[in-house]
């Protein structure tokens, strides 16, 4: 793939990347035929990850960590755990929506170089976890139980939906002495009308969406929202999101480091959602925060 190429990606919502072309144009009818079908199907797809093959770069922590499956108590659902170094000085790596547990992987490498382990996973249906639907309720339990296993961490990690998972984790009572947050969302209510739009639907369609979910869950999933979480925090906490990242606005990061008691904000340029978890400038000031 050419740079060129690389860089176009980055200016594509994931969401839409991988999402094929066929059932976009059956989103766009079905939102005119009717929004309560559609809104269903959006909460289908919004719930539903995707799958992909495992990037090269991500192979060296694949190949050399301990890997278990473990079962969820509370969702019943299970994940596999990467245990990577052997380091009593642990850092939990939460990953975002898609991902899997190596996504870190270049952050994880240079925080074995500065002498800690990292303990990572593939969440519910996610990686190589059984599975076709997931949520953030299961990000958040993984994260307690794993918590319980091997905690306490000298920090926790996490990218897109893995830092809003990691903020309410914290926010219930789950004690780390760093956290570091990268792309990080903060309205749930936002999210649901960005994935409409990027599905090929409409603000009506994400509202009758969210209502239903928030049916589901039996609460107001804005109770999630990155902001909602870091009201009351006071972990010392590294916020970094790019100026041009299209998946999760970077008006996100501002809002949540507003609410922090203990934050420093950084605004990167050029590196979307993420070439950012592999810029050497990020991992570096990453890695310099945890230490110091």
């Amino acid at each position: 793939m050419t740079k060129k190429n690389k860089e176009n990606k980055e200016n594509i919502p994931v969401q839409r990347l991988l999402i094929p072309g066929y059932i976009l144009q059956f989103n766009k009818i079905l939102t005119k035929l009717s929004p309560h079908l559609a809104s269903r199907f959006a909460a289908k797809l919004f719930l539903t990850p995707f799958r992909y093959k495992l990037p090269e770069r991500e192979k060296k922590m694949d190949d050399e960590s301990i890997q278990k499956r473990i079962k969820l108590p509370i969702a019943d659902r299970e994940i596999v755990t990467y245990e990577y170094g052997k380091s009593s000085r642990k850092i939990l790596l939460v990953h975002g929506w898609s991902g899997r547990g190596t996504q870190l992987s270049k952050i994880a490498e240079a925080l074995l170089e500065q002498g800690y382990s990292t303990i990572s996973f593939d969440a519910p249906a996610h990686g190589k976890a059984p599975g076709k639907i997931s949520m953030m309720p299961f990000f958040i339990e993984a994260i307690h139980y794993l918590n319980k296993i091997h905690g306490p961490f000298e920090a926790i990690i996490g990218h897109s939906l893995g830092g809003m998972s990691s903020l309410k984790a914290v926010s219930d009572g789950v004690s780390t002495k760093k956290i570091v947050l990268l792309g990080t969302a903060n309205s749930i209510t936002h999210i649901t009308k960005e994935f409409a739009r990027n599905m090929k639907m409409n603000d009506k369609v994400a509202g009758k969406m969210k209502a239903y979910l928030d049916l589901k869950l039996r609460q107001d999933m804005d109770n999630y929202s990155g902001a909602v979480s870091a009201k009351g925090i006071e972990t010392s906490t590294l916020i970094i999101h790019d100026e041009n990242d299209v998946d999760v606005a970077v008006s996100s990061a501002y809002e949540i480091d507003k609410v922090l008691k203990n934050s420093e904000l950084i605004i990167t340029e050029g590196l979307g959602h993420r070439r950012i978890l592999g810029d050497p400038v990020v991992i570096n000031k990453i890695a310099t925060f945890i230490a110091v």
